[in-house]
């Protein structure tokens, strides 16, 4: 039994409490849950749990069904997200929440140059935490039994050069006190999940924990495990399935997919996978992370050596890193389809903007990139509509899901927001895969020349019917959303006589239920995303309605440009050299005007991914050409297309270059 304590308890509640537990024969045991103070209650006792609910200080009783109490959903109905690494040092790593987080190194550190490099390397791909081992538990006691304190002192300063949080194996209690200042995370490995007294020593240093299940645990025997850290004082663990012992001998260790969805159902700690270990064949590695991610883990760790074939552990499963680089690619593009964003985390700053990753610049002054990133206390980002709008889903998966942010009523009031300093972002939804470009958010950055855009994003949107309980599909007669919402499930609305009500936000559409007299409740409804009728209280009718299930929205991150006409990055957004720009121009009126701008960019090796006409307000039968494109390898060869561009077209209004998704 877990009992929460109310914020801000005093002594004398708080002694209460645990006096109240202790003469109906319980032991005790306070611990730190997240955010939570709780005390732990074990061994025969009997107690009312009304009465004990009742108790001064008491937020709520967890009566949990399982031995592993505070590992438990039943006791943390939210999903734990683990921070690795030093907030203020601007280089933490989240695990878990919506996005995916990627860890990344060699099994063992073998020199410094060999860590260093390969950290280099994993970084520039986009792995936000380096891994290694400094001590190897190795079968054979003539296998290379790693590099010791010297090596964890290595792969410390690599980690560091690059802006990476370390995560290393700890074999012993011993060396568990010598290792803490010199790691992030403890590793415990595979063999250790049931030592006992280690587990122990390693959840009384606070530091956070990557628990590998054993070759031949079961699910509750891993949580137990999980459990031992969690009531010895860490609180934050991080699950990984790495593969277990079947009769199976083709690979090095079976892959349990199925335990990832079932460990999410009865936790609430995230779980990651090993894909090396878990099949030990390179050819396999990238195959075997793909569907982990695909049934919902939070991050892979992944393997990766310079040289697999001269490695001195683990060469056959380690990944050359074009092999990690395509990895990564396949994921982040696999992210939005089980709505993750892929992590990526700020690069450290080296004094110039090349070495810092810098984007490419434009010419003339109309450089609109980033040139830093955003620092502690800066102001919420923003986004348009109500909680739980499919634009905070998407501003959650930028900047996480603890971000401060700020809920515009309009568009243009978000712009305004940015403009104006009380937003240092905003989230702006510019085209959709079914509906098409959102013409209305585009004509705002003409209007907003001070605003530029830094970064992008795609979530998948699935639409939900949303009603009160009392509601049916027989019962309704008006559904409100947006009009983009309307035009998303045509082939479902066909099927209903209902009065269609446009709303200026998907979002608006479901809070505008809760207005509703209670005679009017069972008549009427909304389309939006799940996440709105969680945030009012409301139910799902029916989930999926859009026409087509690959329905995505593309956003742009957008940020004030500073006085030198760059702007700052998200550190979420900061990773990786930038490889795409947008532009909207108009061309005379004369014949191949048109023609003359795409050759610009066609001899010069730029491939479009956009491009749209759209009538000019104001102007009758003149149009103007939205345009997104693939920057060349130079700044150069992008400044001389720019200048080229601005003698051939009319207006011509330059809207950023940032790293696109894929």
């Amino acid at each position: 039994m877990i009992v929460i304590l109310s914020k801000g308890i005093s002594s004398h509640d708080k002694e209460m409490v645990r006096a109240f537990l202790k003469e109906r024969g319980f032991g005790i045991r306070e611990q730190i849950l997240g955010d939570d103070e709780v005390i732990g209650a074990s061994g025969k006792g009997s107690v009312d749990i009304q009465e004990l609910t009742l108790l001064p200080g008491v937020e709520r009783v967890a009566a949990t069904s399982k031995p592993y109490e505070l590992a438990s959903r039943e006791t943390k109905t939210e999903d734990t997200i683990v921070t690795v690494g030093d907030p203020a040092s601007g280089t933490a790593v989240k695990i878990g929440g919506s996005r995916i987080t990627i860890i990344a190194g060699p099994c063992a550190v073998e020199s410094r140059e060999q860590i260093f490099e390969t950290a280099a390397q994993v970084r520039e791909s986009g792995a936000v935490l380096l891994r290694g081992g400094a001590y190897k538990p190795r079968t054979s006691p003539y296998a290379f039994q790693g590099l010791g304190m010297q090596g964890l002192e290595y792969m410390k300063a690599a980690g560091e050069a690059q802006g990476m949080p370390i995560v290393t194996e700890v074999v012993s209690s011993e060396l568990a006190v010598q290792m803490k200042d010199l790691t992030d995370m403890f590793q415990i490995g595979a063999r250790n999940m049931q030592n006992f007294e280690l587990l122990k020593k390693v959840g009384a240093l606070g530091k956070p924990v990557l628990l590998k299940r054993g070759p031949s645990a079961t699910i509750e025997e891993w949580l137990l495990s999980a459990e031992y850290l969690l009531a010895s004082g860490t609180r934050n663990v991080v699950l990984c399935e790495r593969g277990i012992r079947t009769f199976e001998t083709y690979t090095r260790n079976t892959l349990d997919i199925s335990a990832i969805p079932v460990v999410k159902r009865l936790s609430h700690l995230p779980v990651i996978v090993d894909p090396s270990h878990a099949v030990g064949i390179r050819a396999m590695v990238s195959s075997a992370g793909l569907a982990a991610v695909a049934a919902g883990a939070d991050g892979l760790t992944v393997e990766v050596h310079l040289h697999p074939d001269s490695a001195l552990s683990d060469g056959p499963q380690s990944l050359y890193p074009s092999q990690f680089e395509r990895l990564m690619r396949d994921i982040e593009a696999l992210a939005p389809v089980v709505g993750k964003e892929l992590l990526r985390t700020p690069r450290p700053q080296t004094g110039s903007a090349s070495a810092a990753g810098a984007p490419v610049g434009a010419a003339k002054g109309v450089r609109a990139d980033g040139g830093g990133t955003q620092a502690a206390g800066e102001p919420p980002a923003a986004f348009s509509g109500e909680s739980g709008a499919f634009a905070e889903q998407a501003l959650m998966r930028a900047f996480g899901e603890d971000a401060p942010r700020l809920s515009c009523p309009s568009f243009a009031a978000m712009f305004d927001a940015v403009l104006d300093g009380s937003a240092g972002f905003g989230v702006v939804p510019v085209e959709n895969s079914l509906a098409g470009s959102i013409h209305e958010n585009y004509d705002l950055f003409l209007r907003y020349p001070d605003i530029t855009v830094v970064g992008e994003l795609k979530l998948r949107i699935v639409h939900c019917l949303i009603a009160w309980e009392s509601a049916g599909l027989d019962s309704i007669i008006e559904v409100r959303s947006h009009s983009q919402g309307f035009a998303q499930c045509q082939d479902f609305l066909k099927k209903y006589d209902w009065v269609l009500e446009p709303y200026y936000n998907t979002a608006a559409a479901v809070a505008s239920l809760l207005k509703e007299p209670e005679e009017h409740k069972s008549k009427v409804a909304a389309i939006a995303g799940e996440a709105a009728a969680i945030a009012h209280g409301l139910k799902v009718l029916k989930a999926g309605i859009e026409t087509n299930p690959l329905n995505y929205t593309r956003f742009v991150i957008i940020a004030r440009k500073n006085e030198d006409g760059r702007a700052p990055v998200p550190p979420s957004l900061g990773q990786g050299k930038p490889n795409k720009a947008s532009l909207v121009f108009s061309v005379p009126d004369k014949p191949g005007a048109l023609f003359s701008c795409l050759k610009i960019m066609s001899d010069r090796g730029i491939n479009l991914s956009k491009l749209e006409s759209r009538p000019i307000q104001g102007k009758p039968w003149q149009y103007q050409f939205y345009v997104d494109l693939n920057l060349p390898e130079t700044e150069e060869d992008f400044s001389a297309v720019l200048e080229a561009l601005k003698a051939e077209t009319e207006d011509f209004y330059f809207l950023g270059v940032y790293r696109g998704s894929l």
